[in-house]
């Protein structure tokens, strides 16, 4: 079994205890949470801002779903299967498929309002590798904002779900046995729960979104450093797929020297026909697919990427000219306003745009219902690898996959507390002593054996120091982006292994900074605080990442090996495997893990 290890941090200074703890307040986070609320357990969502900054809030295409005349499943699954190019899991692609039209229902039902026609009927439209219009949308391009408005609503009407906001996840809570028992977190505020605290809990739900931040340009928000998988990976959990991270083809593109969160041109003005050209507005997709472009993700970024470097310029651009001025601002309002707040009018002038940083396609590694390979230990959205992107998340289907797999998950979750196959509620814990975490009560097992429980001994991981975290989004960047090569990625691979070298000794007596005595001594590396935990998080995602890419030698998907151009069905249409153990992070092809 994997050994289990822990951020450096403080012991717990409060404790509080729920049946299910919920981290993350997107789709799939607040869904979960008010489908378990629906059957009466208690839950405690975790967010690490505000309940409405989750990352859904920024979607601005749609929702994918066969919802449109003429349309079925079996066509959103046959575009789905083409996007990820071989690696799809078509059992949860057909999940998603099926159950996706009546989870949209409900999400309306729930208090969502899409963009209607003059019949009442939800206006659809078309995005990259769909055949089909059967994109929903809401507020022209806020469709994100309109669906995290109605989820935090329904959240907030219900008193009995309880919100810890601006705290960041630590680590996860096992027992002896490696079963989930709860988290530890940092609330970032003053208050009764300020700083480092214990949530105890029956189940864990992991909801955290991405992590775009492991990239200078990114389109995710500056929260999304990969807290969830590197949660899950310290105590043990399987990651998948973790190379292929999607780059969105147009982003406005801001200047060589931008670095941060960037804005989106959504694929949706591509979908309603705006086109892409280079500087002498040619139309240089035109013949690379049949969909030009509205092909997949990847054959986009990787066209606006092979153009550039044929012409040696720093981006491309999207002609949206021809929509007039009330179409802009009727189906675009927001995007309108972000081109127009940095002096550029797309009613008028050519939009500069060039691929970043957008989707993790792959995460910890999930069943269908939600299971990861730790015991109590969920996962949903874009933290977790259902199977249903492969190698290339098809457009619009992420809000889907986080709201089809948050309902199973609770559904889930639900059947094994009526089946007697969650830890028995109870009201109080011992409060924790310092460096070490409480034992729990007799606890039932899923088999039903009784028994008494205590946490499993922990490695502490020492902390990188802030500035880190630019240095690895410059490594990754030049060595693990759009394109990459065995050169590439092994000079990342040295600068990356060079941070935790230089990290400060400690004159603790064991190499993990552990005491003697037991205490937790975060002594060596940096003191936490928020920063060095996200540095230290971003670090472990950034290796993963780099190691999985290095293994894969071809070019799948969003995973573009300039030594290795082709795809190669024969040896590598097999998903990666990725564990942290005793020595270190392993990555293998599925067949050979142990």
């Amino acid at each position: 079994m994997t050994s289990t290890c822990r951020l450096a941090a403080p012991a717990p200074g409060w404790t509080v205890t729920t049946d299910v703890v919920v981290v993350g307040s997107g789709v799939a986070g607040l869904t979960t949470a008010l489908r378990l609320r629906t059957a009466g357990l208690r839950v405690l969502v975790v967010t690490k801002a505000m309940l409405d900054d989750g990352s859904t809030r920024w979607a601005q295409g749609g929702i994918a779903a066969a919802l449109g005349e003429g349309d079925t499943p079996e066509q959103h699954l046959a575009d789905t299967l083409v996007a990820g190019a071989g690696l799809c899991d078509e059992e949860a692609v057909r999940v998603l498929v099926t159950e996706g039209p009546d989870a949209v229902r409900r999400l309306i039902a729930t208090g969502a309002a899409f963009d209607q026609d003059a019949d009442g009927e939800i206006m659809l439209t078309r995005e990259g590798g769909h055949h089909r219009r059967r994109i929903a949308h809401a507020g022209g391009d806020a469709t994100g904002a309109e669906i995290s408005r109605a989820l935090v609503a329904a959240v907030r009407a219900d008193p009995q779900v309880e919100v810890v906001e601006h705290a960041l996840v630590l680590d996860l809570l096992t027992d002896a046995e490696g079963c989930t028992a709860g988290l530890t977190l940092h609330v970032m505020g003053e208050g009764q729960r300020d700083g480092v605290g214990a949530v105890h809990a029956r189940a864990v739900v992991l909801a955290t979104g991405g992590m775009g931040q492991v990239y200078s340009a990114t389109t995710n928000p500056a929260v999304s450093t990969g807290d969830g998988v590197a949660l899950a990976l310290r105590a043990g959990a399987e990651v998948t797929d973790l190379e292929f991270v999607q780059f969105h083809p147009t982003v406005l593109w801001l200047g060589p020297d931008a670095e941060g969160q960037q804005p989106l041109i959504s694929e949706a003005v591509r979908g309603e026909g705006a086109h892409l050209v280079d500087a002498a507005e040619v139309r240089f997709m035109v013949g690379q697919h049949e969909l030009a472009e509205l092909a997949p993700r990847d054959i986009v970024a990787k066209g606006i990427t092979r153009r550039m470097q044929e012409t040696g310029a720093e981006h491309m651009y999207l002609d949206g000219r021809h929509f007039g001025a009330a179409m802009w601002e009727e189906r675009f309002p927001t995007i309108l306003a972000s081109c127009r707040s940095h002096g550029i009018d797309p009613v008028t002038q050519l939009i500069p745009v060039a691929p970043a940083a957008h989707y993790a396609s792959g995460g910890v590694r999930t069943d269908l219902n939600g299971h990861t390979s730790v015991p109590g230990l969920y996962a949903c959205g874009e933290v977790a690898c259902t199977g249903v992107h492969g190698a290339n998340r098809l457009a619009s289907n992420s809000l889907l996959e986080g709201l089809v797999f948050a309902e199973r998950i609770a559904a889930d979750i639900v059947a094994r507390d009526q089946a007697g196959k969650l830890t028995p509620r109870h009201e109080s814990h011992p409060s924790p002593a310092f460096g070490g975490e409480p034992p729990l009560p007799a606890a039932t097992l899923a088999g039903g054996a009784s028994r008494r429980t205590s946490f499993r001994e922990v490695e502490r991981v020492p902390l990188l120091a802030s500035e880190a975290r630019a240095e690895i989004q410059r490594l990754m960047t030049g060595g693990v982006g759009v394109l990459r090569s065995a050169a590439s990625m092994a000079e990342a691979a040295r600068g990356l292994a060079a941070l935790t070298a230089a990290r400060p000794s400690s004159d603790g007596s064991h190499p993990d900074g552990s005491h003697p005595d037991g205490h937790d001594q975060p002594g060596k590396g940096e003191a936490p605080q928020v920063e060095t935990w996200e540095a230290t998080n971003l670090h472990l995602i950034a290796t993963a990442l780099t190691s999985a890419a290095r293994l894969r030698e071809e070019t799948r998907g969003c995973h573009w090996r300039e030594d290795f151009p082709d795809r190669d069905d024969a040896h590598w249409r097999v998903q990666l495997i990725t564990r942290a153990g005793t020595h270190g992070l392993t990555t293998l092809p599925e067949e050979h893990r142990a």
